[in-house]
């Protein structure tokens, strides 16, 4: 049969190659995005717990009450705002939230406003919804966003923008200052917000996260997306939510009820309660900002020049002193001759422009990132 392939540009996705490639060299792999560490006992132990009181049947549409009520408690504990349960859809993790968020309002031909290097699920969900991704490309070593240069790309086309903060892959934060500067550019228009917020709580060196849902005008236009999998390292587990004002909520629903329509019932019983008890997310930045500084610290005679990570569990390495090979080709290099898988950054440029800068991902064990870190020091 012949079929046209409406995303004719997508192939296997880069941290599949780089696992793969892991996998078959034995590498060490601090390429994909997830811990090599196991979960905390006590959040398995209320899996377990409501798998045996029953709960395993469908639930509610939109989640289960008792996880919205508690993630609307932690909301509004976290960033001193007022949301509504109301407001909280639990889905089947963060990606398949930004799908939901991007084919609910985006027709053909509404243009939408992407930051990169971007996350690689944003522009495909964009295409395949008949969407025209604009985007801003962020350059190296700062990767900070010039307003004034941004808001050339706004047009009477423009629908969404779509912003990742703490950042995939780069590591960097928006200031209070960037969210100042998107409110304005955006109030008084239609334009609407999808905010990727799943590192929301790990922030490094006292820092704060300003999330949208801190500034009014962006709050009222928002979905904000939300990861458990990312928070309590149960990444497999496909858990997360989206926070929107009921416009936004209503629309939302209308998609999530024909993709899964409900999410795993115990697991989210288990969420509600685990929830309770804020030291369970409250210490996630000094949790791994000791693992960042320990890979560093490790790192520190090797030819890599870090670029600082200021949230999220990823660490950039610009290996310009080491090499001159294409991204791509130095991390299959690096796997295959040095043990040790990471992720090119212009995989997430549309345009595949290459810094000579690749990513790792430290949610790792100590042991993992000594052997890691004593691989790359003798590249």
């Amino acid at each position: 049969m012949n079929i046209k392939s409406k995303l004719p540009q997508v192939g296997t996705t880069i941290f599949t190659v780089m696992s793969k490639l892991a996998q078959e060299t034995k590498a060490v792999n601090l390429s994909q995005g997830f811990p090599d560490f196991d979960c905390d006992k006590a959040l398995k132990k209320l899996v377990n717990k409501y798998i045996k009181e029953g709960k395993n049947q469908y639930a509610p549409m939109q989640g289960v009450l008792e996880l919205r009520q508690a993630i609307a408690q932690k909301v509004n504990s976290s960033y001193n705002i007022n949301i509504q349960e109301s407001d909280v859809t639990v889905t089947a993790g963060a990606t398949q939230a930004i799908y939901n968020a991007i084919t609910s309002i985006i027709r053909p031909g509404d243009e939408v406003v992407l930051i990169e290097p971007a996350y690689d699920c944003y522009k495909p969900t964009v295409q395949l919804c008949g969407g025209i991704a604009r985007s801003y490309e962020l350059n190296a070593p700062n990767y900070e966003i010039d307003w004034s240069s941004f808001a050339r790309l706004i047009t009477s086309k423009t629908r969404l923008i779509i912003i990742n903060n703490p950042h995939n892959p780069l590591g960097k934060t928006l200031k209070k200052e960037d969210l100042e500067s998107l409110q304005k550019l955006v109030s008084g228009t239609d334009i609407i917000i999808l905010s990727d917020e799943v590192y929301e709580h790990i922030i490094f060196d006292n820092q704060e996260h300003w999330s949208v849902l801190r500034f009014p005008e962006l709050q009222k236009r928002s979905f904000v997306t939300f990861s458990f999998g990312k928070t309590f390292h149960t990444t497999g587990w496909k858990m997360g939510y989206c926070i929107a004002p009921d416009f936004l909520t209503k629309e939302f629903l209308k998609v999530h009820q024909f993709n899964v329509f409900s999410v795993n019932t115990p697991t989210q019983y288990a969420l509600a309660e685990y929830l309770q008890e804020e030291e369970h997310y409250n210490n996630l930045g000094s949790f791994f900002q000791e693992k960042r500084d320990y890979f560093l610290e490790n790192l520190s005679q090797s030819k890599f020049i870090p670029i600082p990570s200021e949230g999220t569990y990823f660490q950039l390495l610009d290996y310009s002193n080491i090499s001159d090979l294409p991204d791509v080709e130095f991390a299959k290099m690096l796997t295959r001759k040095h043990h040790v898988a990471v992720i090119p950054i212009s995989v997430f440029y549309s345009s595949k422009k290459d810094d000579k800068i690749v990513r790792v991902c430290f949610a790792k064990t100590k042991k993992t990132l000594k052997e890691a870190s004593t691989f790359l020091s003798k590249v």
